[in-house]
């Protein structure tokens, strides 16, 4: 009996190393195992390497590193940007003062730089996670549909708080600056500038990062507490963190106030319920594009402070800066918080709910 046992180790030995040795599914029979033959390949189980488990999840690239990576790279390009425009004596459009005024050109050039350098990092990024750039905020089946419907609600709720500002006697109009030709030539062109206003600040807040972000925070909550809300609390979790920092962002225009940088946090959470709707920003990109270029051109009204060359019209706020917005603009009127409450209900009841977070295990 012992001499039995000794010669089937050896042949069992014997036939698990020429199974290994040549990759062959050889199946054999331990007498320890009453179901019969077993492949090779299930009696010792793959392990995946500890340093790739550091860098690869089931989503792909982990969420940390993907956001390690893109904030190096638009890090390194906007050093770069900005050492070559101090080289060329380009002026920072931060530098100027309250009631300055900003040209067409410069305000083109100042949104679509850093638009292009958003746009091909993420694009790099789409490539690294394999992932199609669309998931990223821009895909979007009703993408026109969506923009021009924001557009439309935008000028609408802007102009409401206009006429509530100026039948309250916190605006006064002056005067028109504009006529002729004159009208649609810089209408045009502040027009394009604050749609590249409206796709680099939606972009760079709510696309690439929102997403990545929304991933890595869904698969901690469903690690820790195996909820099938993991996606939506990961979500409206990145969506506090990116409001936050695009209210905070705002900090640095000059004329800016404490209510102007609530309402610029308040209307990124507003811009990121319309992104959770609809699954994309385009939405948001034309409300964002047709409010600024309401304020800046249309109406003649500072925007976060900042004021633009060639408006339409001349205006000035009257009393309390807290009820008139003061040097803020109307951002910066306390009415700002009703007409934000009204564009969420608008985005509530107008928009149909699609799905958010695709191509990516953690909204599933």
């Amino acid at each position: 009996m012992e001499q039995s046992h000794g010669t089937f180790r050896i042949r069992y030995c014997w036939t698990y190393a020429k199974g290994l040795a040549l990759n062959d599914p050889i199946e054999y029979h331990s007498p320890l195992n009453s179901e019969g033959p077993t492949p090779v390949n299930q009696v010792v189980p793959t392990r995946s390497s500890t340093l790739r488990d550091v860098f690869i999840g089931q989503d792909g690239l982990r969420a940390g590193w993907s956001l390690l990576i893109f904030i190096a790279m638009i890090a390194a390009i906007a050093f770069c940007t900005n050492r070559i425009s101090h080289k060329l004596h380009v002026p920072d459009p931060n530098s100027a003062k309250p009631g300055a005024e900003m040209s067409p050109l410069f305000g083109i050039l100042a949104e679509a730089i850093p638009f292009v350098i958003v746009v091909f990092v993420t694009w790099i990024m789409s490539k690294i996670e394999r992932r199609p750039l669309g998931v990223y905020g821009l895909g979007d089946t009703r993408k026109f549909s969506h923009f021009f419907s924001g557009m439309a609600w935008g000028i609408a709720c802007l102009s409401l708080l206009i006429l509530t500002l100026w039948k309250s006697g916190f605006l006064v109009f002056d005067s028109r600056l504009l006529f002729g030709s004159d009208v649609f030539r810089y209408g045009a062109m502040w027009l394009f500038g604050f749609l590249l206003v409206g796709l680099l600040e939606e972009y760079i807040t709510r696309g690439y990062i929102q997403y990545t972000l929304t991933r890595g925070l869904a698969s901690i909550y469903q690690w820790a507490f195996k909820t099938r809300h993991s996606a939506a609390l990961g979500f409206w979790t990145a969506a506090v963190i990116m409001s936050l920092l695009f209210g905070f962002g705002h900090r640095n225009n000059p004329g800016e106030s404490p209510i102007g940088l609530l309402s610029a946090g308040l209307a990124g959470f507003v811009f990121c319920l319309s992104l959770w709707r609809t699954g994309s920003l385009w939405w948001a990109i034309g409300l964002h594009t047709s409010w600024d270029w309401g304020q800046s051109f249309l109406y003649g009204v500072a925007d976060s402070g900042m004021m633009v060359q060639h408006h339409l019209f001349a205006t000035h706020p009257v009393g309390k800066p807290i009820l008139s917005g003061g040097t803020t603009g109307p951002e910066g009127s306390i009415f700002i918080l009703a007409v934000l409450a009204l564009i969420a209900l608008i985005i509530v009841f107008t928009l149909p709910r699609e799905h958010y977070g695709r191509a990516s295990r953690a909204f599933e």
